[in-house]
């Protein structure tokens, strides 16, 4: 599994010429053009108007999640007409945790814990949006039939497989997965990945969780399956990888169920097209 970093195969950004007063920001899981201003407090988003309401969708459950208490980006500005859309959000400070060293990251697991217990723990009445099985599985079929599955976020072992094949696998957990989903949904960021969480480097705590496009009510597997696998990338051996996941249950106060985390690991990166 790997930090969402490269665009989607087919995505292209929309034609925006850089300003003075920003600077083109690399990166990203889209084929949005994303800016950062000089000061480096806050960002632009600009998409194609195919992509506007992607961006749309993005834009109202960061000002959800920012009246619950969870620390998120602050929305500053929002346009959208016939070039497309642009979302401006304020900058969360501090560093993505992908780009912290294992010493690091160990420093920052159990605040990690800490903020993703909290996210999972806003009330799941409260939710409009839904990121639920049978929504991530109908986004699977599409993209599979599409043939546009991004082979760089599949594990390595799957990267040769044709990916009907992978989705054909997992159909037949569908059912019980479903029933697991219905007694344990929270809500989840929907990409849980390390770039997405910025930690203070001062303290060691989470600054704020950003690309919040995906998140919605869903089995709470569905983020713990990313983040864990994303660390095992910083984490130096597969003994100090399991030591984490064990700090990190004990910390969060549930262990994760072991086949739960297999099966959304392997179903969302067939949702990336």
């Amino acid at each position: 599994m790997t930090g969402r970093r490269a665009p989607g195969p087919g995505r292209h950004a929309p034609a925006v010429h850089d300003h003075p007063g920003r600077r083109p920001v690399t990166g990203g899981e889209s084929g949005a053009a994303v800016f950062r201003s000089a000061d480096g407090s806050r960002y632009a988003k600009h998409v194609p108007p195919a992509d506007a309401p992607g961006l749309r969708s993005e834009h109202d459950r960061i000002a959800w999640l920012a009246g619950h208490g969870v620390p998120v980006p602050r929305v500053l500005d929002w346009h959208s007409g016939k070039t497309g859309a642009c979302l401006v959000t304020s900058a969360v400070r501090g560093v993505p945790a992908d780009r912290l060293t294992a010493e690091d990251l160990t420093r920052a697991w159990p605040g990690i814990a800490d903020a993703v217990r909290h996210l999972h723990e806003v009330p799941v009445a409260s939710c409009p949006f839904s990121r639920d099985l049978d929504t991530m599985v109908a986004v699977a079929r599409d993209v599979v039939a599409r043939n546009t599955v991004n082979p760089e976020f599949l594990p390595v072992e799957q990267q040769s497989t044709p990916t009907a094949e992978l989705l054909a696998r997992l159909v037949p957990q569908i059912e019980r997965r479903r029933a697991e989903e219905v007694a344990d949904t929270v809500i989840c960021h929907g990409d849980l990945c390390l770039p997405n969480i910025v930690i203070d480097p001062d303290t060691g705590e989470v600054s704020g969780f950003i690309d919040l496009g995906r998140l919605g009510r869903a089995d709470r597997h569905a983020d713990l399956a990313l983040l864990l696998a994303n660390a095992r990338e910083t984490w130096p051996d597969e003994e100090r990888a399991r030591a984490a996941d064990a700090e990190f249950a004990e910390r969060y106060g549930i262990a994760p169920d072991p086949g739960r985390l297999r099966f959304y690991l392997h179903l969302d990166p067939l949702t990336w097209g």
